[in-house]
């Protein structure tokens, strides 16, 4: 089980990508994980959560507006984006929300 991302207090920003995948990996895994290992790397960067099923959801948290678009244009994150286009999805959603509460257990 993959463990929910211990925040600041808001108000931050989730990018929420919902994608349906193509047939095969063709590379996609070693992407993806590298994608993880970069972002970690980026100023404002909070955390990641991710579910792949038939559906796959990915949420991740920034400080800003300005992180995110400075992780939509990183160089490296843009080859995984155009070969996404590509060949690993058949279709997908990005989503930015600024989350202005939370709570849990």
């Amino acid at each position: 089980m993959s463990e929910i991302v211990n925040t600041p207090e808001p108000p931050y920003y989730a990018v929420i990508f919902s994608s349906h995948r193509t047939k095969g990996d063709n590379g996609y895994g070693e992407m993806a994980d590298r994608m993880v290992e970069l972002a970690e790397q980026q100023p404002g960067f909070l955390g990641i959560e991710s579910v792949k099923e038939d559906l796959g959801i990915t949420v991740s948290y920034w400080e800003s507006l300005d992180a995110i678009k400075n992780w939509k244009n990183n160089a490296e994150h843009r080859e995984a984006q155009r070969l996404g286009h590509q060949q690993w999805y058949s279709g997908f959603r990005v989503r930015i929300a600024k989350v202005e509460r939370e709570y849990g257990i």
